[in-house]
């Protein structure tokens, strides 16, 4: 197999991560969080969202966060923005570089966004271009790429198709999310194969939620494609507000030691990975606490 030498991974703790915490995490804390990370290592850190707080109070200040945080000039803090608005917001804070978001199913796309597919694609229309005019970076999000809480089973061509329509909008790169986590590799196989046909390897990244323990697997088969950027949570923090039953992402460090025996380079230190867990496991609830410690120790 011809392994990439290098991988970049993306890490989505201080967003994805922690946007379906019960316990609001104070603003002080997250920008803490975030300046453990950047000494990790780590050239990719999403850092917040600028979506309403009334749907994802965890995110609620996340112009703040990012306003705070020590900016490494070699690390990129993307910002998820989710139309005009937040777009606006961005502009504001003098983001370099945000993430849009899409679904593989008409279904998960009307109960999280309240619109299809189409009229979703639609929106990011005026806010892509506004990153154009201010030469900011896009990246895309396509979610449940593998299934659907709603639908089940999503076909490959609806997932190739949209995600090529992403592309051709403008975004760099495409991450592929399992947002329910039930892949399996041949099952991702077959859907890499499908969007591979339609965007380079260069520009894909995979996105899995470990639910039935499968990412790892996943993320061997996407390896074995030549993609070479893979999205990962510190601990494993996770889990979509809109998707029942949804775990956790894959975890950085499960990621990292995965990667690290294939002889296949990050730049990143596991011991900063591990001070940047400690430190933000001191913060979560009881619960959360204990069901990621639980994923992290076996």
């Amino acid at each position: 197999m011809n392994y990439p030498d290098k991988v970049r991974i993306v890490e989505v703790g201080p967003r994805d991560g922690l946007q379906n915490e019960k316990s609001i995490i104070s603003t002080d804390t997250k920008i803490k969080f975030i300046n453990i990370l950047s000494k990790s290592g780590l050239q990719n850190i999403e850092a917040g969202a600028f979506v309403s707080p009334k749907w994802v109070p965890q995110m609620a200040d996340s112009a703040e966060v990012f306003n705070n945080i020590e900016k490494n000039p070699n690390i990129s803090y993307p910002m998820l923005v989710p139309n005009q608005q937040g777009m606006e917001k961005a502009l504001e804070s003098g983001v370099q570089e945000i993430a849009i978001f899409a679904a593989a199913s008409e279904s998960f796309s009307q109960k999280n966004i309240n619109c299809t597919i189409k009229e979703s694609l639609d929106r990011f229309l005026p806010v892509i271009e506004s990153a154009k005019d201010n030469n900011i970076k896009v990246r895309g999000y396509l979610s449940c790429v593998l299934g659907c809480p709603y639908e089940g089973d999503i076909a490959v061509e609806t997932v190739s198709n949209t995600a090529k329509t992403l592309f051709d909008m403008g975004c760099y790169e495409i991450s592929l999310g399992d947002t329910i986590g039930v892949g399996t590799p041949l099952k991702t196989e077959r859907m890499l194969e499908s969007v591979m046909l339609h965007i380079n390897k260069e520009n894909l990244a995979v996105h899995f939620h470990d639910t039935y323990g499968q990412a790892l697997a996943n993320i061997l088969i996407a390896l074995q494609k030549g993609i070479a950027v893979i999205d990962s949570s510190i601990g494993g923090l996770g889990g979509c507000p809109y998707a029942k039953g949804a775990s956790g992402n894959v975890a950085t460090e499960d990621v990292l030691y995965m990667l690290s025996g294939m002889g296949i380079k990050t730049g990143i230190d596991s011991a900063s990975l591990k001070q940047a867990s400690d430190f933000i496991f001191k913060y979560l609830d009881k619960e959360s606490n204990s069901k990621y410690r639980l994923a992290l120790n076996g």
